[in-house]
């Protein structure tokens, strides 16, 4: 059975959102490039260093930070963009040696599939579990969406994408910097060639 997601199935996730098929397409087409696995059948990730400093010391792990930290600084560090990240066939490696430190809060530092939602969010999204939501994200691309659905209703934001108001879309779904990736242009230009 195939993970890849089907015009028709995004169409029914996005009537089931209140979300116009268009605007729904345009975003897994910006966000994951319209796929949502590797070609090994591993979910797309992105380890991001900075989240897991930051959950590690939320969690109250320091000794385990700072051993990540001394022992791997590229995995594990407070600021974003203290390193690059590499290459997206390395993600998963990555993941690999920080869940040694800590599985659960290696996990909550990636952000997964074709929404590239982070880890962390699994309880706000209605996910039992963190496993649950994992094993969401290794089921198949409409499990994804419906993911990346359930955050874009929480942080409300499917007035935004109703009204093809893109600019506040990116700012709620990608933070203050959409502009310099013109995330919004993006977002239009694919809700055009979906209409």
């Amino acid at each position: 059975m195939s993970k890849k997601i089907t015009d028709e199935q995004i169409r029914a996730i996005a009537k089931s959102y209140g979300i116009e098929f268009a605007a729904l397409k345009a975003v897994t087409e910006v966000e994951a490039g319209d796929n949502g696995f590797l070609p090994d059948g591993k979910p797309k990730i992105l380890f991001e260093p900075h989240i897991f400093h930051r959950l590690l010391t939320e969690k109250n792990y320091i000794t385990i930070r700072n051993r990540a930290k001394a022992e791997n600084p590229k995995l594990c560090y407070l600021s974003w963009g203290a390193y690059p990240y590499g290459k997206e066939s390395q993600q998963h490696n990555r993941l690999a040696i920080a869940s040694k430190y800590d599985r659960d809060t290696a996990l909550e530092s990636c952000s997964w599939g074709m929404g590239q939602v982070m880890g962390y969010h699994w309880k706000k999204l209605g996910y039992a579990s963190l496993q649950e939501f994992i094993n969401a994200m290794y089921k198949d691309e409409a499990a994804q969406v419906d993911c990346m659905c359930r955050f874009i209703k929480v942080n409300g934001l499917i007035d935004e994408l109703q009204r093809k108001d893109w600019a506040g879309f990116a700012r709620g779904y990608n933070g203050s910097g959409f502009a310099k990736n013109q995330y919004d242009k993006k977002l239009a230009a694919a809700y055009r060639q979906f209409c």
